[in-house]
């Protein structure tokens, strides 16, 4: 067997360590995301040829988590554990926090324990603080705000299947929510065009698309045209129309949404290879079409397979930058 213990550092453009926390993509450079790419694809290479890899012997990975979860909670369990770490998953609910502990006294007990903490919350806010206290890396595994982390998945996708990022015209088509805040700030970092056509009412936060333009120019668009928004595209992209927590929307966001959906006739406005992402659960025939989702064009497998190829890459990355490695 062979075995690679040692991490790449990341740095940015400026030579600076890559941020002690993954919060939103926004606080990233593009080397920092093209070195984690890098090395999430070399890492699913080695482990399809069974290499193992095991950089996080001794560890131990926290996963607090609000809100329910397949992909990202076992992903993120089956990453530190390849990667010879050990994952603990803790419920919010069985916490003290649940009784009113502070955050700041949670947290500091926890960066005794552990050596990264992941954090499925609501709120973005809890996320910042538990970074601001914690001296431990501290990974957002999905707010209400932003979903970094798939993102940064969803772009190992796009970049196995068309060979880059920059240069593409991508699509958001749907609702305005933290999957398209995420990829907004993508957008922003890479500089890769991207069209997010979301009815009136539901558009992303405007905070979030002005602070992207700023950096990144006019690459950006909101749109209300589905149909526009898929004209000449390389990705496809959508989700579900009511996300956690919105439950008690659905009927009323299914009305508003229909003409919002990904169906074969949206797809002949795209390009011929244009490939179709979802980053799951689905609901087939709402959101998405069925013989969409599962034609030719649909790469949402391979999608969610590369959740535990980037969450290794990132927890090597930022265990071992705190372990000053």
């Amino acid at each position: 067997m062979k075995f690679l213990p040692a991490a790449v550092k990341l740095k940015t453009a400026e030579e600076k360590e890559l941020e002690k926390d993954i919060l939103t993509l926004a606080d990233l450079e593009a080397t920092d995301i093209d070195l984690l790419l890098d090395r999430a694809r070399q890492l699913k290479q080695r482990h399809k040829k069974g290499i193992m890899d095991w950089p996080l012997t001794g560890k131990t990975i926290g996963l607090i988590f609000e809100k329910a979860s397949t992909r990202t909670r076992i992903s993120f369990q089956a990453a530190a554990a390849q990667l010879g770490g050990t994952s603990l998953f803790i419920s919010a609910a069985d916490t003290q926090l649940a009784r009113n502990e502070p955050i700041e006294d949670t947290a500091r007990v926890l960066e005794r324990y552990l050596d990264a903490l992941v954090l499925r919350t609501y709120s973005q806010k809890m996320q910042e603080d538990f970074a601001r206290v914690c001296s431990i890396p501290v990974i957002n595994a999905l707010t209400d705000l932003y979903h970094p982390c798939q993102v940064l998945s969803d772009l190992l996708t796009v970049l196995e299947y068309k060979g880059r990022c920059q240069g593409l015209k991508v699509a958001w088509i749907g609702d305005g929510n933290n999957m398209a805040h995420s990829w907004i700030n993508a957008a922003a970092v890479l500089r890769f065009e991207l069209t997010l056509a979301c009815p009136e009412g539901y558009m992303p936060d405007p905070g979030v698309v002005n602070q992207a333009k700023a950096r990144a120019g006019g690459d950006i668009r909101v749109i209300n045209d589905p149909a526009e928004a898929a004209e000449g595209a390389d990705v496809i992209n959508t989700d579900v129309w009511a996300s956690m927590g919105q439950e008690d929307e659905a009927e009323a966001r299914q009305a508003v949404f229909a003409s919002f959906q990904v169906n074969a006739g949206l797809m002949a406005r795209a390009k011929d290879d244009a490939i179709v992402m979802h980053c799951l659960p689905a609901h087939k025939g709402e959101e998405i079409t069925e013989d969409v989702f599962e034609g030719p064009q649909s790469v949402v497998w391979d999608q969610a397979e590369n959740k535990l190829h980037m969450h290794k890459s990132l927890l090597e990355a930022l265990i071992n930058r705190a372990a000053g490695v």
